[in-house]
């Protein structure tokens, strides 16, 4: 008797859950953002890249494409910036061709601020104008470290070099308009090195403010023209009273930036080993945020779950500040893909856990969760 009673709970409450779901999920008002964010192609990759929007991100209906150009585009304002090879007009109208064929939104990014080098390679940017980088006493070693003496990650520009602007708005203008977007992506993650007491213009300022200066400056200059600035979230957040850490939130004192930049930036929150519930604190701030994933399914799948239950259990002034959810890529086009297709290929290929631990399988789970919640509510 005492089972049966259990078995009759267990079968009631799956029955609740389920019709909870179905009553509130739906693939456009639910969840209005279902992203990817990768490299953008070279131009080898191009029609391989072509077939994977047109085959696997269209019919999962994945609505907004994330592309890291940086100077992989052959710019026309300032050709000394490109990279060899980098994409053509011609080829970038492709890519915006097969987005228009799928109604996904091109959001091209260009690292700003921070990430203006790798390793032990300078960014283009510095590259050729080395008068803006923030630390020019701090020499790139021939094999990189971390942690190191010079608490070096990546080199960032100075946001306060008067010509900076110049170049880097051009950039933003040109792309932009061959993207055919409404919206910019200029990074901003990861920004280690800010008001350095060593620079001349900066030392001695807040770097909340320097940080929240920057952000406000792009956005200014995008909303001239009714665009869209995006950034990741991380440098947003307190990362040493929430335990966070040094990566997915901020050491340096610029997670005080979120009270003075402008509430229409779009914050793109991401935690790859963890889904922390911090969009709750974006949205409480008044920012339409999306959760980021990389390579952990678990993670993925939770963020696609947790982003439905912060919609659902808020006021309708919160609601949509939950936008959605993004699957972010951090290789080339190339390596993505080659996962990608063994791993559809192959579906009952035994997998060592470490191959199962990717953004290809994460990108399959993600979206698999979506269609099933989908399947729900019909």
């Amino acid at each position: 008797m005492k089972k049966n009673i259990l078995a009759v709970f267990v079968l009631l409450a799956v029955c609740c859950f389920q019709q909870n779901l179905s009553a509130h999920v739906d693939w456009v008002d639910e969840l209005p953002v279902r992203g990817f964010a990768i490299a953008a192609p070279k131009s080898g990759e191009l029609d391989r890249f072509l077939k994977f929007m047109d085959e696997e991100l269209g019919p999962r209906k994945v609505n907004a494409l994330i592309l890291r150009v940086d100077f992989n585009y052959q710019f026309e304002s300032h050709p000394e910036l490109r990279e060899e090879g980098a994409l053509t007009k011609a080829e970038v109208k492709k890519i915006v061709a097969m987005a228009k064929k799928h109604q996904i939104q091109l959001i091209p990014q260009i690292n700003l601020l921070g990430h203006q080098s790798w390793a032990s390679t300078l960014g283009n940017l510095l590259k050729v104008y080395p008068e803006f980088d923030e630390t020019p006493h701090v020499i790139l070693p021939e094999k990189y470290q971390w942690p190191n003496a010079d608490g070096l990650y990546c080199k960032s520009y100075c946001p306060l070099h008067p010509e900076v602007h110049g170049v880097v708005f051009a950039l933003i203008d040109e792309i932009v308009e061959v993207f055919e977007t409404d919206a910019f992506h200029a990074g901003m993650d990861e920004v280690f090195y800010i008001g350095d007491d060593k620079c001349p213009r900066c030392q001695g300022r807040d770097k909340a403010e320097l940080f929240a200066g920057e952000v406000t400056k792009i956005r200014n200059h995008l909303a001239a023209t009714d665009k869209k600035l995006w950034i990741w979230g991380d440098r947003l957040i307190d990362g040493k009273t929430t335990g966070i850490g040094l990566w997915e939130g901020s050491f340096n004192n610029t997670h005080r930036a979120i009270d003075l930049i402008p509430k229409d930036v779009v914050i793109n929150d991401w935690h790859y080993e963890k889904p922390v519930q911090t969009p709750v604190y974006f949205a409480m701030k008044g920012f339409q945020v999306m959760s980021c994933s990389w390579r952990r399914p678990e993670v993925g799948v939770a963020h696609v779950e947790d982003m439905f239950q912060f919609r659902r259990h808020n006021t309708a002034e919160m609601q949509d500040r939950f936008a959605g959810v993004i699957l972010t890529v951090w290789s080339g086009v190339t390596p993505f893909l080659d996962g990608f297709y063994d791993y559809k290929s192959f579906p009952n290929k035994v997998r060592e856990e470490k191959d199962l631990i990717q953004p290809w399988v994460t990108f399959v789970k993600m979206f698999e969760r979506y269609g099933s919640l989908a399947q729900m509510e019909e």
